[in-house]
């Protein structure tokens, strides 16, 4: 009875014996076979290499690369930028003092013949080559009042250059060079596409050290002159955190593909990181007319204005030694009315607030000097004034400014 048990037990042990031998054969066969049938992976070119070190990049990394992008910017626009010395010969005025003659008896009769009349000043300025001809933007500071401006380019040859137009208002000048026809030239971009947080490369000559590149980002955009602190000025200046420093006034901005979006200017002294820059769309206007009629004509009405809100109106009026009581609106105060100015003879008064200008709205002083600005010479634009508790449409004939301070 037992063998035939026995005898089962032994075939089914005999069977799984046998396949687990089976599964050992067959996996060892695999193993063997799958690198075999397996294609070898092709060899990893430079190129291919490059790639898989890129994208292993962080963003920053992948931006500034092995090669700086700023490199190839400036290698782009770097010829283009200039060197601009002036000199300028001033004649001082002998104090009366000195003929005195009590103070001749101690200092002598010759004293006073001996102190210098004239002094001569120097300045230092960047700037950057419009086209072939030789035609040079820079700063209006930098070269007025000049007697001698000397060009020099980055491969050390000068040139005499002269003054074809200066516009104060806009704080930029025109500047000519005779160096034949195959001058290098630099590209210029679109200040209207610069966006706040794009790279911003200045180059220049600060302080005397000639072909010194900076960068930064564009901080804000539309910075108006009277928010910096130039009141004579009619800007709205790129702000950027590039370093601008004396002599690089005039000089290029440039945006991360070596375009030239701003010129440098606008350094305050208390300018901590700061700096400042003409949008190049308005210098490229601007230099237009100056080449062609050597200024540029600004309209103007001839108020000192100030931006009104009711906040600002109504402390004014609650403060018990406030001299005059303002409308709690939104529009621009007058401040001052220059005597024999368009303002003045259509009859706007001090402490009058313009409310609109040709049916527009009115809201910031810096709205209303765009609006003037734009305008053309001889145009007449209806104001709209609050005066105490009325109303009045005013009609203003705009003239040409004449002295930008």
């Amino acid at each position: 009875m037992r063998f035939p048990k026995l005898s089962r037990s032994l075939r089914q042990l005999s069977s799984h014996v046998l396949a687990i031998a089976l599964g050992v054969v067959l996996t060892v066969s695999t193993l063997q076979v799958l690198p075999s049938q397996a294609e070898p992976a092709p060899p990893m070119t430079a190129g291919d290499t490059s790639r898989a070190i890129a994208q292993r990049q962080s963003p920053t990394t992948a931006a500034i690369g092995s090669t700086s992008f700023v490199t190839a910017a400036v290698n782009r626009v770097g010829t283009a930028v200039v060197r601009i010395d002036t000199e300028r010969t001033i004649t001082r005025r002998v104090d009366p003092s000195f003929e005195d003659p009590f103070f001749r008896r101690f200092f002598g009769d010759g004293f006073s013949q001996q102190m210098p009349s004239e002094q001569q000043l120097r300045g230092l300025g960047s700037g950057f080559i419009l086209d072939k001809s030789g035609l040079v933007m820079t700063n209006a500071h930098v070269v007025d009042k000049a007697d001698k401006v000397t060009v020099r380019l980055k491969d050390g040859r000068t040139f005499e250059g002269k003054v074809q137009g200066i516009d104060e208002v806009t704080d930029l000048a025109v500047v000519k060079i005779n160096a034949g026809n195959d001058l290098p030239v630099a590209p210029l971009g679109s200040s209207n596409n610069v966006q706040v947080g794009d790279w911003a490369i200045a180059v220049g000559n600060p302080l005397g050290f000639d072909n010194t590149v900076t960068l930064g980002i564009v901080s804000t955009l539309k910075r108006s002159s009277a928010q910096v602190g130039i009141s004579d000025k009619r800007l709205d200046f790129i702000q950027t955190d590039a370093a601008i420093n004396p002599g690089n006034s005039g000089g290029p901005l440039l945006n991360g593909q070596g375009e030239v979006i701003g010129i440098n200017t606008a350094i305050r002294p208390d300018a901590m990181g700061i700096g400042f820059a003409i949008p190049i769309d308005k210098a490229k206007a601007i230099a237009a007319q100056l080449q062609r009629d050597g200024k540029v004509a600004h309209p103007y009405l001839g108020v000192q204005m100030l931006t009104l809100t009711p906040d600002l109106a109504k402390e004014n009026n609650t403060d018990p030694n406030s001299p005059i009581q303002i409308p709690e609106v939104n529009g621009v105060f007058v401040m001052r009315v220059v005597p024999n100015s368009p303002a003045a003879s259509a009859g706007i008064r001090r402490g009058d607030v313009i409310l609109q200008v040709d049916g527009k709205a009115i809201t910031s002083a810096e709205q209303l000097q765009n609006f003037v600005e734009d305008s053309r010479l001889g145009q007449i634009l209806q104001v709209k004034v609050q005066r105490g508790n009325q109303t009045q449409q005013l009609s203003v004939r705009t003239a040409e400014l004449q002295n930008a301070s």
